[in-house]
């Protein structure tokens, strides 16, 4: 299903007969489909998982057999109603209909989606920027099978012969069409990211593109800068991680833009991304909506979900990830956005606000999660973490100390001070330290002399040499500034 803000033009080329550059403006339009969290499929008892042998998740329905009737699983209708008003949509009565195509890992030879009257309609998505993008619609299908060519690269040409696995066909997806409000391939990123981390904290979906769990058809199109005309858009499909997305959607702005520059017009395609080469490839000519032969599904009655129900489905959401980012920037208003936006996305602001309710420097807080803890909290606290920012902040650890506790903390648990002390962290006194600073300046007379004289490079000789004397004791920061007052005012 493509939205129809990204119709077409009549072909664009470029026709700049003075030779003046041309600014051109990517403009581009994601459809996502995700798997929904359900314990069965969208019309029958299979069950919904990832994995398992071949061809042992199915039944009659999801095969397609003579005589099966779908039954519309409750469940899923409940998560795409959660999507739906954490989309900021209009939720409305809809209609399922057939969607005919003839692929071999659709059995029924048609999918069972919603066309002209879909659940969720009119919303928005906010990044993390402030930026918000229009949602067209989020609506409920179900999923195809999946097919295997073996022999050569994979593609179907290559092929000596094809493997269907009915596994998936049926489990239930919604699909999230946006409105080509998108403008760069960053902006794409940040706009899945956001889905993926609304469509989990909703509990709609695991949102793992390496499973296939979340989908990308992306519609590329490209125009000059400042026209309102739309190009004729590509759309690269089932693309599966935010990185593919990035260099996929580069790619095919620079390949049209190429096109257009030298006079040739874009052909409206279907492409796949090759992450081997890096480049997007013709599968087919774009179908439209006409192709498909819609018409209502006359096994499935509309539906129609009761006001009520809908309202306590809105009552019931968790806080979203843009309402966390406020909360959390309101702890922290000197943190940087990007490291609140990567700390809720890795679900850590939760952490971060029990530690700085703690007490503890709420800076120091937000920098261990973003540099310290990308693989995850583990054993960790909040109050551990409260803990091991004051003893940071008291100086008893420092910077490469806190680290390594921190590490056995994430591993083992514990409290940060116990830690420490296992590890053989005790704090140096002034003096301990001022009198090895000393010795070390006695004992290098000529790095000294010009480290005196300007070359402050040898700073980090002087460092290394107090950090590998004491084991990583000492703090660097400290060690510096003993040295620029040595430099200013030298020992008696």
């Amino acid at each position: 299903m493509t939205s129809n803000n990204t119709q077409n033009e009549p072909a664009m080329t470029s026709n700049n007969t003075q030779n003046e550059p041309v600014t051109w403006e990517t403009v581009i339009g994601l459809e996502v489909h995700a798997e929904l969290a359900t314990e069965t499929k969208l019309f029958s008892a299979s069950p919904n998982r990832f994995g398992g042998d071949p061809n042992t998740y199915i039944d009659p329905v999801s095969l397609g057999l003579p005589g099966s009737l779908p039954v519309l699983n409750e469940k899923a209708v409940e998560l795409a109603i959660r999507v739906g008003l954490a989309l900021n949509c209009r939720i409305q009565p809809s209609v399922f209909a057939r969607k005919n195509y003839f692929y071999p890992d659709m059995p029924k030879d048609f999918q069972i989606s919603q066309y002209d009257q879909p659940i969720n309609v009119d919303g928005w998505l906010e990044l993390p920027s402030g930026r918000r993008i229009g949602i067209e619609r989020a609506h409920l299908e179900e999923d195809t099978g999946k097919t295997t060519h073996v022999g050569g690269g994979g593609r179907i040409h290559e092929a000596g012969y094809s493997l269907v696995d009915y596994n998936r066909a049926g489990v239930p997806l919604i699909e999230i069409v946006g409105h080509p409000d998108l403008r760069s391939a960053e902006e794409a990123r940040q706009y899945v990211a956001e889905l993926r981390s609304i469509l989990v904290a909703v509990g709609a979906s695991d949102g793992k593109m390496e499973e296939g769990s979340l989908r990308v058809d992306c519609n590329v199109s490209v125009r000059p800068a400042g026209s309102n005309r739309m190009g004729t858009r590509c759309e690269i499909k089932n693309v599966n991680s935010l990185r593919s997305l990035g260099l996929a959607v580069d790619y095919e702005a620079r390949r049209q833009i190429d096109l257009l520059t030298s006079g040739r017009p874009v052909v409206q395609q279907t492409r796949h991304w090759n992450e081997d080469d890096g480049r997007t490839h013709a599968l087919r000519s774009k179908e439209e909506d006409y192709d498909y032969r819609y018409f209502p599904e006359p096994d499935l009655l509309p539906l129609d979900p009761d006001p009520r129900w809908v309202e306590r489905i809105r009552r019931e959401l968790p806080p979203l990830p843009r309402d966390r980012r406020i909360e959390l920037a309101r702890a922290v208003p000197a943190a940087d956005a990007g490291h609140i936006a990567l700390t809720v996305e890795r679900s850590m602001d939760g952490m971060a606000l029990g530690a700085i309710g703690g007490g503890a420097t709420p800076e120091r807080v937000i920098t261990h999660i973003v540099h310290n803890l990308a693989g995850g909290s583990g054993n960790l606290t909040s109050e551990a973490l409260a803990g091991l920012v004051a003893m940071e902040d008291a100086g008893e650890l420092t910077a490469t100390q806190a680290k390594k506790v921190l590490s056995v903390l994430v591993e083992q648990g514990g409290s940060p001070e116990e830690v420490a002390r296992s590890l053989g962290f005790e704090a140096m006194g002034d003096d301990e330290l001022e009198t090895l600073v000393d010795g070390l300046i006695a004992n290098h007379p000529d790095e000294w002399s010009r480290f005196r004289d300007g070359d402050t490079k040898l700073t980090g000789f002087f460092v290394g040499q107090v950090m590998k004397a004491t084991r990583g004791r000492a703090d660097g920061k400290t060690v510096t500034q003993l040295l620029n007052t040595r430099r200013r005012c030298p020992p008696s």
